[in-house]
């Protein structure tokens, strides 16, 4: 099959997180399974041309974008050893900018997100009838891309190029939608009986493009089984489009994200000081040793590291971390945090590190280096999020032998398996109420069961053992592709 991915970012060329490492691996993985695969995403000023040379097409393009007509270049990556062809929708005016989404200036989003995403969605469609390029499937990721069904459906409804193409939409995180003031709906340059009460953008008297993507999608996906059955039943977690999921339910269907193990495991990690595997687990206690070093903390072989890699905000349960931090310092622990988000969990993690130099270290940073050596060296990986589409590292750090306590939810539920006591069966330790309480007692099984040498040796390696693979998850995606061609 032809397939085009469409997205707003996409790793090693940019990302703000865990959409672009999927977006980074997907499409590798649908090349390794046979079929011809072109991506697109926005030339920021942000991509390093020296690392990935770029050639631009030699063809211009004007684009609507409301009253006014917007030029576009696209240049080209092509990545030879991978068989893969990455295009990049180029206007200095809406991507020369320091960051992808967010104002510097004011920490807000840019003002003109809407004209960006209006932009690059009618800039990929453009761009594959200049090039001639008729894909079977177009996948696209999230608001930023989603209006590409729309569209198709819409002003590219009676063209026959477009007529035998099929659409994916797959949700990465339903609390982002693209919601924007109605005063900004003719930008879009479509009819107005597509904005009115309960039409396909309105959404309580504004403009939401995640929503009509929903509707006009041939097919949506999300990120793991459980999340898609909880976006449709909880109104928390369906973020006020909980009805619109539902009315397409025979139609949505959850995909775990997978795992580049090329890139995250621990035999062949080239981030981390030492290597090692199931077989010989001594690398991960020198891993411990260097980062405590490091880190200046003491080394206690009798108390486990607990690693935390995160955004700092309420989604990944730092309000749960904070009501329980007194209880959770008493406990025969160490800590390393690294991630960055808002100024009341840095203040918070500040201030405990300075009460317990022993036994806390915060990095309020990103650094990816860090990251893979925290998964390498930590005993125990937290993860107590409020809600969690898919979630990576807790398949990460199964992989490294690092035993997780996550929330049961979303994706943390379909990958980890709460540990019995009776049957020794389980890969890291699951609780179920968002209370502090539940989350210490949680914290307290796997600080018990880590004294506990031979038992703990045999959790770690049953994590080792799981396969969350990208092959795994793309033949799942490719599957439905065919169902839809085949209609």
């Amino acid at each position: 099959m032809k397939i085009l991915v469409a997205a707003s970012e996409m790793a090693p060329f940019a990302k703000t997180g865990g959409l672009g490492d999927v977006l980074g691996a997907l499409p590798r993985a649908f090349v390794k399974q046979g079929h011809e695969v072109k991506t697109f995403i926005p030339r920021y000023s942000s991509i390093d041309e020296s690392a990935y040379p770029l050639q631009p097409l030699d063809w211009s393009i004007e684009v609507p974008v409301g009253r006014r007509r917007r030029s576009m270049a696209v240049e080209v990556h092509h990545d030879r050893k991978r068989k893969l062809e990455y295009c990049f929708i180029d206007n200095d005016d809406y991507f020369d900018r320091r960051e992808l989404y967010l104002d510097s200036k004011t920490g807000a989003d840019y003002v003109d997100n809407d004209e960006r995403f209006i932009f690059f969605s009618r800039a990929v469609l453009e761009t594959i009838r200049k090039m001639g390029w008729k894909p079977d499937i177009i996948h696209v990721h999230d608001w930023q891309a989603g209006l590409i069904p729309v569209f198709l459906k819409t002003i590219y409804a009676g063209d026959s190029f477009y007529s035998e193409i099929r659409t994916v939409l797959t949700i990465h995180n339903l609390a982002y939608q693209g919601v924007f003031d109605k005063e900004r709906y003719p930008k879009l340059n479509l009819a107005d009986r597509l904005f009115y009460a309960t039409a396909p953008f309105e959404f309580y008297g504004k403009v939401n493009f995640l929503k009509a993507s929903i509707n006009f999608a041939d097919r949506i996906t999300t990120v793991s089984p459980r999340y898609a059955t909880e976006i449709q039943s909880s109104k928390e977690l369906g973020c006020g489009l909980q009805d619109v999921l539902r009315e397409r339910s025979s139609d949505l269907t959850g995909i775990l994200n997978g795992v580049d193990y090329t890139i995250w495991s621990p035999s062949r990690d080239k981030s981390i000081p030492h290597t090692y595997h199931i077989n010989n687990l001594s690398g991960k206690w020198m891993n411990k040793v260097d980062l405590l070093g490091a880190a200046k903390m003491p080394i206690r072989v009798k108390a486990p590291l607990i690693g935390v890699i995160s955004r700092l905000v309420d989604q990944k349960g730092f309000d749960l971390i904070a009501m329980a931090a007194e209880r959770l310092f008493e406990l025969n622990i160490q800590m390393v945090l690294l991630g960055t988000g808002e100024e009341k969990y840095h203040r918070l993690f500040t201030d405990q590190e300075k009460k317990y130099p022993d036994k806390l270290r915060t990095y309020l940073t990103f650094d990816e280096t860090l990251a893979h050596q925290i998964e390498a060296a930590s005993d125990i990986f937290l993860m107590p999020s409020r809600f969690e589409p898919c979630g990576l590292n807790q398949m990460y750090s199964l992989k490294y032998g690092t035993v997780p306590v996550v929330r049961e939810i979303g994706g943390l539920a379909d990958t980890v398996i709460d540990y019995s006591p009776d049957t020794g069966e389980g890969t890291g330790f699951v609780f179920r109420e968002y209370t502090p309480e539940a989350l210490l007692g949680a914290v307290r099984r796997a600080v018990e069961l880590f004294a506990k040498r031979r038992l703990w040796t045999k959790l770690m390696k049953a994590g080792m053992r799981q396969n969350y693979s990208w092959e795994r998850s793309a033949q799942k995606y490719i599957q439905l592709f065919k169902q839809l061609v085949s209609n």
